[in-house]
């Protein structure tokens, strides 16, 4: 085999855990939360991005540089070189966070579905749970890796969105360059909405 096919299906095979990974903070309660946001409020919160997408590419690396140094993730380092207090109240939180960000994940992907088959969201919301346990606990993990990282394709629609809608391009540009906001109760909610599902997965 020559090199170019060699190399090119080693780079392929790495891009499983990392990709996945990646493309994880696109979730369901963020794609929900960016649409109810852009809704209610245009392009007027775009520039929310300059200031989040730094806060988000910091936290991820610093996670991916931890345990590509130590091997080891977050928790086993505090377990290892902080007071176990602090790594409990750590625990603690993520656990509150991630049943948080789980369930509106849920509740987005069933009100999705509820869009297009009517239906009761609970119900779909359920459905899609016990559908992704079963996926975790009945398919090898390499066989699910290669699922989720085939289904990281879908991103692409993002672009393909892009070229079928009619974007205004000036109104677009000056929400994400020039920073507006009234300190209304919504907004803030908007706000806090934002940074929260775009940092905390």
């Amino acid at each position: 085999m020559s090199q170019a096919p060699r190399r090119k299906r080693n780079w392929l095979s790495v891009l499983g855990p990392g990709l996945v990974t990646g493309a994880a903070d696109d979730d369901p309660s963020g794609i929900g939360t960016y649409s109810q946001v852009g809704a209610q409020f245009g392009y007027g919160l775009g520039w929310t991005l300059i200031f989040g997408f730094p806060l988000l590419a910091s936290i991820q690396a610093v996670c991916a540089q931890i345990g590509a140094t130590t091997g080891k993730g977050i928790a086993r380092n505090l377990r290892q070189h902080y007071p176990r207090p602090l790594l409990q109240g750590v625990v603690l939180l993520l656990v509150v966070a991630n049943v948080i960000n789980l369930g509106a994940d849920l509740g987005a992907m069933g009100a999705a579905l509820a869009l297009l088959v009517p239906g009761p969201v609970i119900l779909y919301a359920a459905l899609f749970g016990v559908l992704t346990i079963a996926l975790e606990v009945f398919l090898p993990y390499a066989r699910y890796a290669r699922v989720l990282k085939w289904t990281t394709l879908s991103l692409f629609a993002y672009v393909a969105v892009v070229f079928v809608v009619d974007v205004p391009v000036a109104d677009a540009l000056r929400g994400l360059l020039v920073p507006s906001f009234t300190f209304g109760r919504e907004e803030a909610m908007a706000l806090v909405a934002i940074f929260g599902t775009t940092i905390s997965p």
